[in-house]
């Protein structure tokens, strides 16, 4: 029998999340707590990013259906993996980064950060997944010109809310 035969991973995590903005930070904190727990070899870039699509894929969950997600995450090995499963059919689109002006950053986001991403649908709802591999970022241009946009996108924001 080899050693990976053997091989066990940590037993995924999963919690209900409520409704609520207030609910999304210590959500996506708990995220990152658990890669950290598990040591899982992810520098501090790639735990940010872990954490901001985690923050995006929750936030959506609880604005769409305004009721509890569940919320797991598992590392297989490679990847991070995290799961929000919520009560709505609406399928997941990213927005045009045209229509990034004071929302609608959350899925452009994820698409560029995570190495992974998608949607199935589960009972009355769905599961929207990511996954962001250990040790590694995406650093394509994609990545950049979204985190541009998004950045562009909260300065037009804070401008609007201090007129």
């Amino acid at each position: 029998m080899s050693p990976l035969d053997t091989a066990s991973f940590p037993v995924p995590q999963e919690w209900d999340v409520e409704p609520g903005a207030a609910a999304v930070p210590p959500a996506r904190r708990l995220v990152v707590a658990i890669a950290r727990h598990w040591q899982v070899p992810m520098s501090e870039d790639a735990l940010q990013d872990l954490e901001l699509c985690a923050s995006e894929v929750i936030a959506n969950a609880l604005e769409h259906t305004r009721a509890r997600c569940k919320v797991t995450v598992r590392w297989t090995g490679e990847r991070m993996r995290v799961e929000v499963a919520d009560s709505s059919l609406r399928t997941p689109e990213p927005g045009a980064p045209e229509d990034m002006v004071t929302s609608g950053r959350g899925l452009l986001l994820v698409e560029a950060l995570a190495h992974s991403w998608g949607w199935y649908p589960a009972g009355s709802g769905k599961v929207v997944w990511f996954e962001c591999a250990a040790g590694q970022l995406v650093t394509d241009d994609r990545r950049l010109t979204v985190l541009v946009r998004a950045a562009q996108g909260q300065a037009r924001e804070c401008l609007v809310r201090s007129a």
